[in-house]
């Protein structure tokens, strides 16, 4: 089941607050950037961030599960989507310990010469 845009609008209105937000539609899911880091995932309206020691510890309750089959377990937030500051520092630190998304090169079109 592909994530619902009402859930994006609900989660980029929760972090509206923090500036810097963006989602990427993906294969209809989302991918989640601060700052041009991607800290999250959204798949089948669900919140998943991305697993670091860091944000374990920052976390009351864990639960772990795979935004989609045969993914590695990422943090699956529940409460923590009704709590907009509490998500926003989630989401601040997530930016701080993973690297920028790298820009992918553009892919040049084949050319259809005869040989």
């Amino acid at each position: 089941m592909a994530t619902d845009l009402s859930f994006v609008e609900f989660v980029m209105d929760q972090t509206q607050f923090l500036g810097g937000m963006r989602h990427k539609k993906m294969f209809g899911e989302y991918a989640l950037y601060h700052n041009e880091v991607v800290v999250a995932f959204l798949c089948d309206n669900q919140f998943f961030l991305k697993p670091h020691p860091q944000l374990r510890a920052m976390l009351e309750h864990v639960t772990e599960a795979p935004p989609y089959p045969g993914a590695k377990n990422y943090y699956l937030l529940t409460d923590e989507l009704d709590q907009p500051q509490q998500l926003g520092q989630l989401i601040r630190t997530a930016a701080q310990v993973f690297p920028v998304a790298k820009k992918r090169a553009a892919k040049k079109k084949a050319s259809n010469q005869a040989e």
